[in-house]
């Protein structure tokens, strides 16, 4: 990531949100804390009720002048996992999660795509070398701004419309944010992905601002594929992916299939990011509301989104300590069922906690 600055003082604020987001992001926070300590770091976490048990209460979802308050006092905001069926309209979490998008104009959503154990892969003589890359979805356009309407609902006649909004500087800095993340990192492929045989106009923009953005980076190698072909490759050949840039529901789509790749949506972190600004990290998992409080819920995506804001904060030897840590209880059988292990949601925070309390943080 494209981090602020690194002093040894951070200030978090945590939403745990709903059903199962609050289970794992109490053992996400348990690391969080063991990864600090350990390099001789200082956090200040402070929880905000907003989920669905206040919406419920009392109305809130986000509160007026959230926004500028979290600017204002603090470095980072993790967040669980929103979303409970007593919302049928899941307006709170909508009004959270989109809302804080938005507002703080998070246009990156950054979304991790690697193969920790070659068991865990559906994909057929496949490895850790094979399943290694990220995929850059554009989180403030596109077709998730809510821009339409119905005319004439629940008649025969019934007219629904939904919006697809491209502009031209939030296309370029998303692609350009792609290319100085493989630049960053010394990556060597940059793959944009579209629509634009069918969605000539939206993803015509797409496609002149890339050609235009991949002549400043003459040492990479830029491609292109269509996003149904985009999937197809996904599965027939990841290998060749190293980082992925694509529109805000395309990249939706694709970073979960890229989660499957891996092992599943317990394995699937996330950052929504601005570079140099206050920014919001959260696991891709939903909250599950059947399954919370039964301690069966995989907290290693809320694990490995810590790792990501650690790294987006300059705090990046704890983040390799958390990453190592998730490694290694994978390797071991440290994990939750769904992973084929035997551990619980708490047993699972507890083993890594303790791991990176053992290991330390790496100088």
């Amino acid at each position: 990531m494209i981090a602020a600055n690194s002093s040894d003082k951070k200030r978090i604020a945590v939403i745990p949100g709903d059903g199962i987001g609050i289970d794992v992001t109490v053992e996400a926070v348990k690391v969080l804390k063991a990864a600090a300590a350990a390099g001789g770091k200082t956090l200040e976490l402070t929880e905000f009720d907003w989920g669905a048990d206040r919406y419920l209460k009392d109305g809130t979802t986000l509160p007026e002048g959230a926004e500028d308050m979290l600017r204002r006092d603090f470095d980072s905001v993790f967040v669980g996992a929103l979303g409970d069926p007593r919302v049928p309209s899941m307006k709170h979490a909508a009004d959270i999660l989109l809302g804080l998008r938005f507002k703080l104009d998070l246009y990156v959503n950054s979304r991790p795509v690697v193969l920790l154990d070659k068991r865990l892969t559906p994909l057929r003589d496949r490895d850790e070398k094979d399943i290694h890359f990220i995929v850059f979805r554009e989180n403030t356009e596109g077709l998730y701004v809510g821009m339409g309407g119905i005319f004439k609902k629940g008649t025969p006649d019934e007219l629904a419309t939904q919006e697809d909004i491209n502009t031209r500087k939030g296309v370029e800095r998303i692609i350009r944010y792609a290319y100085e993340y493989a630049r960053k990192h010394k990556l060597t492929k940059v793959c944009m992905s579209d629509k634009s045989n069918a969605l000539r106009f939206g993803h015509d923009l797409w496609q002149r601002v890339f050609a235009e953005v991949q002549k400043e980076y003459p040492e990479i190698e830029s491609n292109h594929w269509y996003v149904d072909a985009l999937t197809m490759q996904m599965v027939k050949n990841p290998a060749q992916f190293q980082v992925i840039v694509t529109c805000n529901m395309f990249g939706d789509i694709v970073s979960d299939l890229g989660a499957q790749l891996v092992g599943g949506l317990g394995l699937a972190p996330s950052g929504n990011i601005h570079p140099g600004k206050l920014s919001m990290f959260e696991p891709v998992h939903g909250s599950a509301p059947k399954y919370a409080g039964k301690n069966v819920s995989n907290p290693m995506a809320a694990i490995q989104t810590v790792a990501i804001m650690l790294d987006h904060l300059g705090w990046t030897a704890e983040a390799d300590a958390v990453n190592n840590a998730v490694r290694a209880a994978v390797h071991e059988g440290k994990t939750t069922r769904d992973l084929g292990g035997p551990l619980g949601t708490r047993e699972v925070g507890d083993w890594l906690a303790d791991y990176v309390s053992k290991q330390g943080v790496a100088r």
